[in-house]
């Protein structure tokens, strides 16, 4: 096609038109915000505010009240430890991470959809306070759980932060959930970083094996990671490494 030609025609494309002058062209009007004429369409209207909202705050809640910070962080340290950059790509990484992370939650979500979610949208038994702070409880338990005896350092760092006394809590369902949460993902990091280091042992090894005999052979120049490569992969698959990593995974949480 002549330039001047595609230059016009791409002209033509940049210049506005207005809806009186194309025929037959219908365009939705809102006409306003009115109130529900029954009790359906008020259901259906929180119903699609909650899944808005719900989808809008959906990755926070994801990483701060659940296991996915943990299993995403420990499944980044093994490719790393492998020297793998992009294999398994990132997009493979958090389905995994995803997927475990809701079978590792999933006895809370159905506890948060028994005690708080059917009574508050089936039945309506709750006030949307009473959802909230009842929808709240299964992850608390779940959080506090998994902080344990060994996250006291985390939960007595935020307690201090807030500007209250440790010595006013009994027990940690005291404990407010805007410290539980951050003392949470500490805990969890805190976690990960002990296992990645776990598995960078094996491999760190062979690492130091292949360079310290290729300097033996005299071969300066060849890199070592290029020889390691094959032999940590091997080593992995014969331990089988993912389905070790899972499992192990999923049991640190039962």
């Amino acid at each position: 096609m002549n330039k001047k030609y595609f230059f016009l025609f791409l002209f033509l494309l940049a210049i506005p038109v207005s809806a009186q002058e194309i025929p037959n062209l219908s365009i939705p009007v809102f006409e306003g915000i009115r109130s529900a004429k029954n009790g359906q369409e008020a259901s259906t209207s929180l119903v699609l505010i909650l899944l808005v909202t719900f989808l809008s705050l959906a990755p926070a809640l994801i990483m701060m009240m659940t296991s996915f910070t943990k299993i995403i962080i420990v499944l980044d340290f093994i490719r790393r430890a492998l020297a793998l950059q992009n294999m398994p790509p990132n997009q493979v990484l958090f389905s995994l991470a995803l997927f475990l992370t809701f079978y590792i939650m999933a006895p809370t979500i159905r506890e948060f959809n028994e005690v708080a979610l059917q009574p508050y949208m089936g039945n309506n038994k709750l006030t949307t306070v009473q959802f909230l702070q009842k929808g709240i409880e299964p992850f608390r338990k779940f959080m506090i759980k998994q902080i344990g005896k060994e996250g006291g350092k985390e939960i007595a760092l935020f307690i201090k932060l807030s500007g209250k006394d440790v010595n006013n809590i009994k027990n940690l369902d005291d404990i407010d959930t805007y410290i539980i949460i951050p003392a949470f993902m500490l805990s969890e990091i805190k976690k990960a970083f002990i296992i990645g280091i776990l598995v960078f042992i094996p491999f760190i090894v062979i690492d130091l094996v292949v360079a310290s005999t290729l300097m033996s052979m005299g071969m300066i120049m060849l890199p070592p990671a290029m020889i390691s490569l094959p032999f940590k992969i091997i080593l992995f698959i014969l331990v089988d490494g993912w389905h070790l990593i899972s499992y192990n995974l999923v049991q640190s949480y039962l």
